[in-house]
């Protein structure tokens, strides 16, 4: 069974005006998506700062937001690192926090073999017993998990139960599902391929844009798996222009400008990630308007 299907949000961290994180802020994210139809809450991952946050942070903030969340929808914990003991500490104070599955990045910099990557996923795997999603996105950690790769962990691995794919790479996808046969979940890494990879067999999105769209990014996803492709076409097509923008420069910067522009007062980034170029806010305000979403 899927840990979930649908749309599940990729949440930020907001921040304080010091730089440490905003808990108050945090529970009212939490509560916001909850009440428009987000299918899962995914803390900690790349679009949560998770490569600056301390350890401590890390664990305080997946408890906090599985606290919040009540086992509402599930919540995933991003707890995957380059250092594979780090990844084991993570992914065990998440299952004390009881959270509902982990997402593990693949190991960034070290550049990892197939057999590197087995490794260490199998060894963070053989220390939890909850759900893990793989999640593959060579963009920003310059190593990959071969098809077979992915295949072969969600056969030989009963924990292991998926992966997000980022790639960016539909007959990745494809050839990934052709080779399961049915016998793992495959999530979409990016909101302008969601009707793509569902088309394919996919379970759903762990979604960027569903921070500030979170009902139209569930409908998107729930539309199709519903059987209405028309409405989930639509809605892809309708928010492609807001989620080119949520992309021109590298998550999240863009997410949490336009959180900020929508009032939602989400606070600043921790470098080295800086804050939005111009030319880029007025892109990115433009796109918005275009389908309607009010600016501060």
């Amino acid at each position: 069974m899927a840990i979930f299907t649908g749309a599940g949000v990729a949440l930020i961290t907001p921040m304080k005006s010091d730089g440490s994180v905003n808990y108050d802020k945090l529970e009212e994210l939490v509560e916001f998506q909850v009440e428009n139809g987000t299918d899962a809450i995914i803390v900690c991952g790349t679009t949560g700062e998770s490569s600056t946050l301390t350890e401590e942070e890390h664990v305080s903030c997946i408890r906090f937001v599985n606290d919040v969340t009540k086992k509402r929808i599930p919540v995933i914990a991003g707890t995957g690192s380059n250092c594979t003991e780090s990844a084991v500490y993570l992914s065990k104070e998440a299952q004390k926090c009881g959270v509902d599955g982990l997402l593990l990045v693949t190991p960034y910099y070290n550049k990892a073999t197939q057999n590197g990557l087995k490794a260490h996923y199998k060894t963070i795997a053989a220390s939890v017993d909850v759900p893990i999603l793989l999640y593959n996105v060579p963009s920003r950690t310059s190593v990959t998990i071969q098809p077979k790769t992915v295949v072969e962990l969600c056969r030989e691995v009963p924990n292991i139960v998926g992966v997000k794919d980022a790639t960016g790479d539909l007959s990745e996808v494809a050839q990934i599902l052709s080779m399961a046969d049915g016998e793992m979940d495959v999530y979409s890494g990016n909101d302008d391929q969601i009707v793509p990879v569902l088309s394919l067999g996919g379970k759903g999105v762990i979604s960027v844009l569903s921070n500030i769209l979170p009902q139209e990014t569930h409908d998107m996803a729930v539309s199709y798996l519903n059987g209405d492709i028309e409405k989930s076409r639509e809605l892809q097509l309708r928010y492609f222009e807001l989620i080119k923008a949520l992309f021109c420069e590298v998550n999240p910067i863009p997410v949490k400008k336009a959180m900020n522009l929508m009032g939602m007062e989400v606070g600043s980034l921790r470098l080295p990630l800086t804050d939005m170029e111009e030319a880029n806010t007025k892109t990115l305000a433009a796109a918005m308007k275009k389908v309607g979403i009010q600016l501060k």
